[in-house]
């Protein structure tokens, strides 16, 4: 990275000097945690739609096997669109503050979401039910683009700097949130509706979540560490640029760290979902009460990962995550293959607890260190969805890659997606304050050594 860079970046008093007390912390955590739970119901149910309803709905074919591939095409396009997403969060987070995208962004996702539920069918409107489809995908990818970054920068700059872990971790729980409310409404709404009503009405009841985030949101303060920048000139004009032409390593880098969690999650809650009812393994409803019951917990485990990071290292605890995925890939799915219920329950739950949530915990404190404040909004929102661009296609992939080679195809593409995190993951720099040889002293990405 440029001289200049790194000085701005050293300037910052401890990476938290004007970070909140606890309490203070803890409300803006919770806050960005309930719109990212938000945020990220709209965004699942598309994923749980596509793999149990959107095939026969949108796609005109008898062959379930081609309708789930299409249902999924569709599901990766939104992935396709998160970097534009990102890029436009990163940009403007980094020139006018964190809140302010985050509030637009929860809006433009919230409309979305509640237009693909009142969307007519293949059946009742033809080739331009999926086109729709696709277009309102599209904008659900940028809304959910949008809102990582911005959600994760507030929590971290608010937070002490030997606490960051923690409370990083506190948004990282509206995901599991956010999926636990989608299966479950999905759940509730299988049984207590019919014909086309089963899918909708989990689009609908977005309106009301998404009128409960802004509320929530409205009422937290900016970002200390932006209003620091605002007060003292050191805005960028581009952050965005600045981030590809300077940081463009770190970025790739931590695409590569995404890899095992994100890939690895929509294997396991989208993929497995279609594949049971497809290999005619067991009924959907038993992936979804797995992915429920790891939901529930990963509730409690992200923080818990999130704090213990605070004390052993990022790094360490990413590696617990990501070489679980590497040995996880061919259990996970003889698991699966019982078809008993209590073997697939634990199946999913396990790949979610273990695989996904000591990564996914630690991603908003290492990424977030790895960036000097004035591109770090930029830096983490480009890094995150860049993995996005492949992550989506992972269902897809998956899916075909069992029409082909059967299970065991699906099965090591999961473990290879934990063999590149766990390679990047041992490239990447130590970060925790706890860990550098001045605790006390160390900024917010003073770990990450000049280039």
């Amino acid at each position: 990275m440029n001289r200049t860079t790194r000085t701005s970046q050293t300037s910052q008093p401890n990476g938290a000097g004007a970070s909140q007390s606890g309490d203070e912390a803890t409300k803006v955590s919770v806050a960005s945690m309930i719109g990212s739970a938000v945020e990220s119901y709209d965004f699942f149910i598309f994923g749980t739609a596509s793999a149990a309803y959107f095939g026969s709905a949108f796609f005109d074919t008898d062959n379930a096997l081609v309708g789930v591939l299409a249902s999924f095409a569709t599901l990766a396009v939104g992935f396709f669109f998160r970097p534009l997403g990102g890029y436009l969060a990163g940009h403007y987070g980094d020139r006018v503050g964190r809140k302010t995208v985050l509030n637009w962004s929860l809006a433009v996702m919230g409309l979305a979401t509640v237009l693909i539920g009142v969307l007519p069918t293949y059946a009742q409107a033809g080739v331009i039910a999926p086109l729709l489809l696709i277009l309102l995908r599209i904008v659900q990818g940028i809304g959910f683009g949008a809102e990582w970054g911005g959600a994760v920068l507030m929590a971290v700059e608010h937070a002490p700097a030997r606490r960051r872990g923690l409370f990083g971790a506190i948004p990282q729980v509206g995901i599991p949130a956010g999926l636990l409310v989608a299966n479950g409404v999905f759940l509730a709404s299988d049984a207590l509706f019919t014909g086309d009503w089963v899918w909708r009405m989990p689009f609908l009841l977005s309106v009301v979540m998404v009128g409960v985030g802004l509320f929530i949101r409205l009422r937290v303060a900016e970002s200390p560490e932006f209003t620091q920048l605002q007060e003292s000139g050191q805005v960028r004009r581009r952050p965005a640029l600045d981030v590809l032409r300077s940081d463009w390593r770190t970025v790739v880098r931590i695409a590569a760290l995404r890899l095992a969690e994100t890939g690895g999650y929509y294997i396991t809650t989208s993929f497995v979902l279609s594949y049971v009812v497809l290999a005619d393994i067991a009924p959907s409803s038993q992936v979804l009460t797995g992915t429920i019951v790891g939901s529930v917990l990963g509730l409690v485990s992200h923080p818990l990962f999130g704090a213990l990071s605070d004390r052993i290292g990022r790094r360490a605890v990413f590696l617990i995550g990501s070489c679980f995925t590497v040995v996880f890939g061919i259990p996970m799915f003889l698991l699966v293959n019982t078809g008993a219920t209590v073997l697939v329950v634990c199946a999913v739950s396990l790949a979610l607890l273990l695989s996904h949530d000591p990564i996914f915990a630690v991603e908003s404190s290492w990424f977030s260190e790895q960036f000097p404040p004035e591109i770090r909004s930029s830096g983490i929102s480009l890094g995150y969805n860049l993995a996005s661009l492949v992550a989506g296609a992972f269902p897809f992939l998956a899916t075909g890659l069992y029409g082909w080679v059967g299970w065991t195809g699906p099965a090591l593409l999961f473990v290879a997606l934990g063999v590149v995190s766990t390679w990047a993951g041992l490239l990447s720099k130590e970060t925790a304050p706890a860990r550098l040889a001045k605790p006390d002293t160390a900024p917010a990405s003073d770990s990450v050594p000049a280039r």
